[in-house]
């Protein structure tokens, strides 16, 4: 994996490229060194929403608001601002089937489009009224593929740090199908790698996920609680799935956050340029930039993150 990284030096650090990736870049190394106007809140349905690719938590009261994690991540990675919210909102806690310790039965079968398709049900068996949804890295991709496919369910998206297209970072003449065979090698570094290297290579890499260190030990913990073949197939649609050719086609309004640290993460100009490029057919998009933050914005500068979900939520 790391002749994937060496072209994008002088673009973004390797830390960077890790951030943006979430948990799956540490691991590949570790291979190589081893081998709507939201509506008032409506009642649920009388049975709890089963399903095999997701798990929902409910707090609050109040118009709808969805928090979707990241790759590899907990839902718990949301519990700050969900406790935050549900004094005035119904905050919906999402967690992905095979991260973090939730449960997956399945094998290396597609991930992303499931999702999507899943949280199109739930919003509808919940009688949800175009909820608000919030998306971090991947959860934003989710978020983003549910608004192009769902435009109805979907009132407003708010992207953490998430590009339409990620392999986009290995540079602009990169597409779906050139990314292909260094997601599978991404794949196949998360499936391979021993234990104890998998865990040596989030703990080396987790500081250019997030500048706190409680959430950089978040971040190994939710990783090794992971199933192996949830992340590599999440991590092969991750790096495969180029959502901006229907971009020019969405109505639903997006706010993407995206950050910028001149300590060890992405410098505000590239960062700038990066964001405005891949967004630039987005009617309407709202891009801010978070300085002092790595990829976890909502941990690194918690007070500006909820400063701007409130401003997002009142729109």
């Amino acid at each position: 994996m790391s002749n994937v990284i060496r072209p994008c030096r002088g673009v973004f650090a390797p830390s960077r490229l890790a951030v943006i990736l979430g948990v799956v870049i540490a691991c590949a190394v570790a291979s190589d060194q081893v081998r709507a106007q939201a509506a008032p809140p409506v009642a649920s349905s009388a049975a709890p929403f089963v399903s095999d690719r997701l798990s929902v938590e409910v707090v609050g009261h109040g118009p709808d608001v969805i928090l979707i994690p990241g790759f590899g991540c907990s839902r718990e990675v949301w519990r700050a601002t969900a406790d935050r919210l549900k004094a005035t909102h119904r905050v919906h806690l999402v967690q992905l089937a095979g991260f973090a310790g939730e449960p997956w039965s399945h094998g290396d079968v597609p991930f992303l489009q499931p999702v999507v398709d899943e949280l199109d049900r739930y919003i509808r068996r919940e009688g949800l009224n175009r909820p608000a949804v919030i998306g971090h890295s991947m959860g934003a991709l989710v978020g983003l593929r549910l608004a192009q496919a769902h435009p109805d369910a979907v009132g407003r998206l708010m992207s953490v740090d998430s590009l339409p297209f990620f392999s986009a970072l290995f540079g602009p003449q990169v597409t779906a199908e050139t990314a292909r065979p260094f997601a599978d090698q991404a794949a196949s570094g998360i499936l391979n790698t021993p234990q104890d290297a998998f865990r040596n290579g989030q703990t080396q890499t987790a500081a250019g996920y997030s500048r706190d260190p409680a959430t950089q030990a978040d971040i190994v913990a939710w990783s090794m609680a992971g199933d192996r073949h949830a992340m590599a197939a999440a991590i092969k649609d991750v790096m495969t799935t180029d959502a901006r050719p229907g971009l020019a086609a969405m109505t639903t309004p997006v706010t993407a956050l995206y950050a910028a640290d001149a300590d060890g993460g992405a410098p505000a100009a590239v960062a700038d340029a990066m964001w405005m490029r891949e967004y630039a057919t987005l009617p309407g998009a709202t891009l801010i930039r978070v300085d002092g933050s790595r990829h976890f914005i909502m941990a690194d500068q918690p007070a500006r993150f909820a400063e701007l979900v409130d401003a997002f939520l009142a729109k």
